[in-house]
């Protein structure tokens, strides 16, 4: 911790060389700087950046200011902040000051008093009698972290891993002047200033910032414990929500141990762009990553399981529905108090809340099964289902939006990635121009103002172009 110095006597010896001084040199402009007790090294940062000199002067005419110079290794001076002036007597004072805040670390710093008139004294001496002392501002003052703020890591026989400091709106790396100092055991690694580390031995690794003999050992960065592995067994997979996990909101972090690169897998395929530490998952199923240390790689695995629900359904996706024929669809689950929503075209069927639904026209279709309980989860299952389309001239010209099929739904024949399906508003609007149409439309509310709106239809498919008019009635 950095002492304020006041002196309120000179030393014997200082003041009789200025009474010997001054009988011989009576016009003599002299300042004898104090011995600065117990200032031994000036570590200022943003949290502390206030000293005090105190030194003698005579032969100086009324109105002279003095300023507190730092001088560099090679006697450059560097100007202080005055922060404040004490008269101590007529022929003493004392200067309070501050630092540069852009000051490049030395341990060879001097400092001097300088007159207005540009008068300067010999050196202070500090405590120990030296010229020179360690002078520093710290502009970054608090922990860091290192490799995401691990705590062990692994690296494989004859490999290495790098370990770095990490970036952020509050970290050390936002300055790029400053140096570090690794540490293996409680070693200082010498060599190595850089806010990176490569490491090829087991051992406790950390950082501090090298701030000369202003170093502060409280502010540094976490301690990793490495060590050494060349078996699939060092890799392990932990999950944030534990295992089973609850399947609901963003899902569980699983997070790998720490390596050099990652590739994640979920039952044995690749998931494209999985290659971070952690991988956010709501599924269950065998998650597996393969962690490169540097030199050789190991796989860990985690069968993960949700505490959600299950549920199935009995319906054939794609089922052909004959004239006049309706379908039975049934969800078995064992979700608690369970919810249910059915959906067809992704419009949502009123009151349709049981876990079986009777399907009488084509289209198609989805349930979601909600649990609102324990465990907050969902599930979805989609179907299809066909059916017949009549003879290929017969296409509805009117769309009732109250009826069981509230859609334009054509012949199947024209639902197809060669058939092309517009429709176009009274006013001359196009408001519809699709390919592979699906018998949605319409899927926004339509405003009926006084009449029963009017459009028009162009279908343009291999076998020629139709084309009439579409009646919405409520």
């Amino acid at each position: 911790m950095i002492q304020k110095t006041t002196l309120s006597f000179f030393k014997v010896f200082f003041l009789l060389s200025i009474m010997f001084f001054a009988k011989g040199n009576l016009h003599a402009q002299t300042i004898v700087p104090a011995q600065l007790d117990g200032l031994d090294k000036l570590c200022a940062g943003s949290s502390f950046n206030e000293f005090f000199a105190t030194f003698s002067y005579v032969n100086f005419p009324e109105g002279t200011t003095f300023t507190i110079e730092l001088l560099d290794s090679s006697n450059n001076p560097i100007a202080t902040t005055l922060l404040q002036t004490i008269d101590v007597s007529a022929t003493q004072k004392t200067i309070k000051f501050a630092v540069p805040t852009n000051l490049v670390g030395s341990e060879t710093y001097g400092l001097r008093v300088k007159s207005s008139g540009t008068t300067t004294s010999t050196r202070f001496r500090n405590s120990a009698g030296n010229t020179s002392f360690p002078a520093y501002f710290k502009v970054y003052e608090s922990t860091f972290s290192i490799n995401n703020k691990d705590t062990n890591a692994t690296i494989c026989a004859g490999g290495s891993l790098t370990l770095s400091v990490d970036s952020g709106t509050n970290s050390p790396v936002n300055y790029p002047n400053l140096k570090y100092i690794w540490y293996k055991d409680n070693v200082v690694i010498a060599g190595q200033s850089g806010k990176t580390l490569t490491v090829n031995a087991a051992g406790d690794y950390y950082a501090t910032i090298d701030y000369g003999s202003c170093t502060d050992a409280n502010f540094s960065s976490n301690h990793i414990a490495v060590g050494n592995s060349s078996s699939s067994s060092a890799v392990t997979i932990s999950s944030s929500l534990g295992n089973p996990f609850c399947a609901s909101g963003t899902g569980t972090i699983l997070t790998a141990t720490s390596g050099n690169k990652y590739q994640w897998k979920k039952d044995g395929a690749i998931i494209t762009g999985a290659t971070n530490r952690t991988y956010s998952t709501n599924e269950s199923g065998s998650y597996s990553v393969e962690v490169d240390f540097g030199g050789c790689s190991a796989t860990g695995t985690i069968n993960l399981q949700s505490n959600g629900f299950d549920a199935s359904i009995d319906v054939q996706d794609g089922y052909k529905l004959s004239e006049g024929e309706t379908l039975s669809v049934n969800v078995t689950t064992d979700a608690t108090s369970p919810t249910f929503e059915w959906y067809l075209n992704n419009n949502l069927i009123s009151g349709e809340t049981g876990s079986s639904y009777t399907v009488s026209v084509k289209g198609n279709y989805k349930v979601k099964i909600s649990q609102a309980s324990g465990c907050i989860a969902n599930k979805e299952f989609s179907f299809r289902i066909n059916g017949d389309s009549g003879p290929a001239s017969v296409i509805p010209n009117i769309i009732k939006l109250s009826g069981m099929n509230p859609y334009w739904n054509i012949p199947d024949e024209y639902k197809n990635a060669a058939t092309k399906v517009i429709i176009i508003s009274s006013n001359g609007d196009k408001v519809l121009d699709v390919v592979n149409y699906q018998g949605d439309w319409p899927q926004n509310n339509i405003d009926f103002k006084n009449v029963n709106p009017v459009y028009y239809y162009v279908i343009q498919s291999d076998t020629g172009e139709k084309k009439g008019s579409i009646t919405v009635i409520k």
